[in-house]
């Protein structure tokens, strides 16, 4: 458990999406190896499922983590197309996206849902990385605070016990892969909301909690938005896939 006093590492995971192909992948990590030794942050690539044996078998013995994009609520059974948590476990995954925004959106998911995901992952030693966004219409209408706060809620109330050990990124729906970005002093703002959440639903471990950004963090405001008080890492994009860019990103990290 971390201490009131204690926070972790910076964390900077980058989310390929659906891309990626076996040599490209090969390339990839191959200059994130070589380039990201001295690194004072952690470092994770969370990359599409048929890749796992792959990227895991590539980043063996490396500082670098194997992520996952998704993760079933579900152990076992008939759910076509899932990927349990004790599966990605067997590969190695130490971290997996729940709730990000694509998946609320085209898949439905609620916020029940991500919360059961995020358990399924924390049951068995995997740590979710929850996601919690506004959409451009929430924002203008002055619903930032109340639909972050509703999302983290969901995740708070079913992992209470363990929220400590989860890791949260605050992705503004309307700056992924539109080239806008929260300012530094927007992103810092909902950041503060969310630490003040934890911190009542778990004061002790609240400082320790990581809560990264994930709005179009690039290599160009990456060290600006780093500096804020309570951001504690970056949940990169389409940065992730150029690996002068994520490495830039990473040694942006004070």
């Amino acid at each position: 458990m971390v201490s009131a006093m204690t926070k972790h590492a910076k964390l900077i995971a980058g989310n390929w999406k659906m891309n990626g192909g076996l040599n490209a992948n090969e390339a990839l990590l191959r200059a994130l190896l070589q380039g990201a030794g001295g690194a004072r942050c952690d470092v994770a690539v969370c990359v599409p499922a048929p890749y796992f044996s792959q990227v895991q078998s590539l980043l063996a013995g490396s500082p670098i983590a194997l992520g996952a994009q998704d993760i079933s609520a579900h152990a076992q059974g008939a759910y076509t197309g899932e990927q349990s948590a004790a599966m990605l476990k067997e590969f190695g995954v130490r971290y997996a996206i729940v709730g990000h925004s694509e998946r609320r959106q085209y898949h439905f998911e609620t916020d029940d849902v991500v919360a059961s995901k995020a358990e399924a992952a924390l049951a068995n030693g995997i740590t979710p990385i929850v996601c919690v966004g506004e959409t451009l219409a929430q924002r203008d209408a002055g619903q930032t605070e109340e639909v972050v706060k509703r999302q983290l809620a969901a995740v708070i109330h079913v992992n209470g016990h363990c929220i400590s050990e989860i890791v949260v990124a605050y992705e503004p729906v309307w700056a992924i892969g539109t080239g806008k970005t929260a300012t530094p002093e927007q992103a810092q703002a909902v950041h503060a909301v969310l630490r003040a959440q934890l911190h009542h639903a778990a004061s002790e471990h609240a400082p320790g909690i990581r809560i990264l950004y994930g709005g179009s963090m690039n290599a160009a405001n990456a060290a600006e938005l780093l500096a804020q008080a309570d951001i504690d890492g970056g949940l990169i994009g389409g940065a992730s896939l150029k690996a002068p860019d994520f490495l830039q990103i990473i040694a942006a990290v004070a």
